[in-house]
């Protein structure tokens, strides 16, 4: 079989897990709402409303109805593409979720990004001497990044650069005393986009001092997993044959790193990085409710707070879709730049 076909065969079968993984998490968070402590129509009314109010209210969600029916009714309008309406708002829980994934995926994004940078840089700046003192430095960097509690680094860093030396703001997506950019919900193009339309650069300005402080908090807390990842497939890479033989034929140290060693070491961080998206999830509840950050995961701790159903739902699967859309797409490029992998 050739590879080509390999690799349509292993994608298939990737593809066709996809509505699996979706329905079991769809079902996993369907029965642990209900079998949480709290009632939605408490949250709604309080608990001292008229017994007949609240039982006007169960009827309208559905609540009233057993439970085999409500979770058949679920995947019904879940298939159709409809995540329902917030119980709170009575908005459409698509359109709270557009409203503020854009937020998120800036956010995370962002921080992914300056992790990845400066994960790889402090992994890479020990090489030259293994064992001394910037690759030991570098592993401690490594080890105690991923180790910090994500709320207490921010409120950490929060209190440093903004409340103490005053250089950045302590929460918020943009200024109050600007008007936001209008257009795709991605302040930093929009205000980027605006900028080179009126040469004003006060919205991109203001969205850079906001978004530096909770994406470089993140960025700090995932950058070890990028760190401890290039610093032990490097040292890994650099024994192997083929860079023995590199040397041997008299190249250069910095070119058998640059050229043999360091692309076969990204590869596996390459795979990290897929994983990393789900880690950014756990990590950006917290950075985003610190930092008052108006995005998807700050929308999902309200919602479990008010025992709103169908939000928590809606959000759960969509974050839980683009995950596994990510792990696809970087485990097919892994596949596409390794020729070493068999399917």
């Amino acid at each position: 079989m050739s590879r080509r076909r390999a690799l349509v065969r292993y994608l298939a079968a990737r593809l066709a897990l996809v509505p699996v993984m979706l329905w079991l998490i769809a079902s996993l968070v369907f029965l642990l709402l209900r079998v949480a402590p709290g009632d939605p129509v408490d949250a709604v009314l309080g608990t001292r409303a008229p017994e007949a109010t609240r039982a006007a209210l169960r009827s309208q969600l559905g609540l009233d109805q057993p439970l085999p029916q409500q979770y058949g009714q679920f995947l019904v309008d879940l298939l159709r593409g409809d995540l329902g309406e917030s119980l709170n708002s009575q908005e459409p829980v698509g359109r709270i979720i557009g409203q503020s994934l854009p937020a998120s995926m800036e956010l995370g994004l962002t921080a992914l990004l300056l992790a990845a940078l400066l994960g790889l840089a402090v992994g890479f700046s020990g090489i030259a001497r293994p064992e001394g003192k910037l690759d030991l430095s570098g592993r401690l960097y490594g080890i105690g990044t991923y180790a910090l509690p994500p709320f207490w680094a921010a409120m950490v860093v929060q209190l440093i650069f903004a409340v103490w030396l005053g250089w950045l703001p302590v929460g918020g997506r943009f200024p109050p005393t600007l008007l936001p950019p209008q257009g795709s919900g991605f302040y930093l193009l929009d205000s980027l986009r605006s900028g080179l339309a009126t040469g004003q650069w006060q919205q991109l300005g203001g969205t850079i001092r906001h978004l530096l402080l909770p994406a470089g908090t993140l960025a700090l807390l995932l950058s070890g997993i990028f760190t401890n990842a290039l610093r032990l497939n490097l040292r890994r890479a650099l024994g192997s044959d083929y860079v023995e033989a590199a040397r041997s034929r008299g190249l250069g140290e910095a070119r058998v790193v640059l050229r043999h060693a360091l692309p076969n070491a990204l590869l596996p961080v390459l795979t990290i990085t897929g994983i990393t998206v789900a880690s950014l999830i756990g990590g950006a509840l917290l950075i985003e409710v610190t930092y008052s950050w108006p995005g998807i995961a700050a929308r999902l701790q309200e919602a479990i707070a008010q025992r709103d159903y169908p939000l928590v739902q809606g959000i759960v699967v969509v974050v839980a879709a683009l995950v596994v859309l990510v792990t696809v797409v970087v485990d097919l490029l892994v596949a596409l730049l390794d020729p070493r992998i068999r399917f």
